[in-house]
């Protein structure tokens, strides 16, 4: 059958699973002429490798091995009798023990575990690509990972943790090459996910600066140089300790501006040998390369726990296209307002809610994360524009003349009109209130633009 049933064959399970000390089995074993196997090594068949490389349905199902996970089951139910080996980095302590004649149940025991979780990972792999053929939600499900290294704690020093790579192979921080600096935290792999999903949404120069998730301060440009000083002009306190990443290669001129700032990580498709040599007189400053960019549009799926349970959603991979875009209000947005409106939504997507974002000539001047209520975000938001603005020795804040995006409606008029007073212009927001009208009268009165792009970004 074109190879699909070789090992599935009692000579080779009896093998495997006869227990040596028990006489009926021994007698079962002679009555059948099968020989006991002492050691059991599979290489499993490239399943991930085949998905990852777009090979289509028939390729990926004929990648999924039946008898490999079979004899390694076998084998480690077995183990007081039988080697089972699934983890080049146990070869050195399994030929020490032969050598020796020393197999201790211990090492037999800590290989059976090891075995198991293989190819509990390797099914949960196979499940995962079925689920992702259907929206529908699977009656069961399963996530596995692959140990990339134990982290010194997790959020707080009391607590542990680790860092586990899936099966996705999305680019980012989890499959970097670390160039330099101290290991990542798990605060420091937290921030710069989010950087970089984030700086991924612009096709231009663009870097975004990140503390404890949330942009401080993200920008366009012609090159990565002016980004940057446009990015860290909207909170330049806020981005003291923070997490930069670029969507380009990291230049010597722009490395050598982020040189002058305290930053934890750095993040970029690439880096110059330029870039290099001035950043490594950072001893301690964390430089990744990931190579490549992650696809905003791609599916994927995202998971948190909660009390005796999972919460499974499928990634934010909305866009918007200008074309979808309503125009609610009288006055309509000009090209330019419409250029940092779509600027200010995508990086709205990437803020905690409730979030507000000002933006101005592709940068952002003030941003509002994280308050239980919208007008507050607002407010936070104005309030940030006006001391990026005195610390840029400027005599008006940033927010005059910028646009405004809400990651979600506003419920009431209160949070349009605190950002019509901090001077925004025009607004982006979902639309979809039961006030609707209420707030579309407000940005007339104010002499707004506003326009609804009937999608949402909460971001919890």
């Amino acid at each position: 059958m074109d190879g699909r049933v070789k090992t599935l064959h009692p000579v080779v399970h009896g093998g495997l699973l006869g227990v040596r000390d028990a006489a009926d089995h021994a007698e079962a074993m002679t009555t059948h002429g099968i020989g006991p196997i002492d050691i059991v090594w599979v290489d499993l068949y490239p399943f991930e490798s085949t998905v990852e490389s777009g090979a289509g349905f028939d390729a990926v199902v004929e990648n999924i091995d039946i008898g490999g996970p079979a004899m390694i089951r076998a084998a480690a139910k077995n183990h007081k009798h039988v080697l089972v080996i699934t983890d080049v980095a146990d070869y050195e302590k399994i030929l020490a023990a032969l050598q020796s004649n020393n197999i201790s149940g211990e090492l037999r025991c800590g290989l059976a575990s090891k075995a198991y979780s293989h190819t509990a990972a390797y099914d949960a792999a196979i499940s995962g690509w079925f689920n992702q053929q259907t929206d529908a939600a699977p009656g069961e499900i399963s996530f596995a990972g692959k140990l990339v290294s134990s982290l010194r704690y997790g959020e707080n020093p009391h607590q542990s943790a680790a860092l586990y790579a899936t099966g996705e192979n999305r680019p980012g921080v989890v499959a970097a090459q670390q160039l330099q600096g101290k290991e990542l935290s798990y605060n420091n792999i937290n921030d710069t996910d989010a950087a970089y999903e984030l700086v991924a949404e612009f096709t231009r120069p663009a870097v975004a600066i990140i503390k404890h998730a949330n942009p401080c301060g993200v920008a366009e440009g012609d090159n990565l140089y002016d980004a940057y000083q446009l990015a860290l002009r909207c909170d330049p306190v806020s981005a003291f300790g923070g997490i930069i990443a670029v969507n380009r290669e990291l230049d010597g001129k722009t490395a050598e501006e982020i040189a002058k700032l305290f930053a934890e990580v750095v993040i970029a498709p690439s880096v110059s040998q330029a870039a290099k040599d001035i950043l490594a007189s950072k001893k301690n400053l964390r430089v990744l390369v990931a190579g490549s960019l992650p696809e905003v549009a791609t599916k994927g799926t995202w998971v948190k726990t909660v009390a005796g349970g999972l919460l499974v959603q499928s990634r934010d991979n909305g866009v918007i296209d200008v074309s979808t875009l309503k125009c609610v209000t009288k006055k309509q947005p000009t090209a330019e307002q419409l250029r940092d409106l779509q600027f200010a939504w995508r990086v709205a997507k990437h803020v905690k809610s409730n979030a507000i974002v000002y933006v101005k000539d592709l940068a952002t001047v003030g941003i509002g994360a994280g308050q239980m209520s919208r007008v507050d975000s607002s407010r936070i938001a104005a309030h940030k524009a006006d001391e990026a603005a005195r610390a840029a020795g400027l005599n008006e804040s940033l927010a005059i003349g910028s646009v405004v995006a809400s990651d979600a409606f506003f419920p009431f008029a209160d949070g349009l009109l605190a950002a019509a007073s901090a001077g925004a212009t025009a607004v982006i927001q979902p639309g979809g209130s039961m006030r609707d009208n209420e707030v579309i009268a407000a940005a007339d009165e104010a002499g707004l633009a506003m326009v609804f792009t009937s999608m949402r970004h909460f971001r919890h």
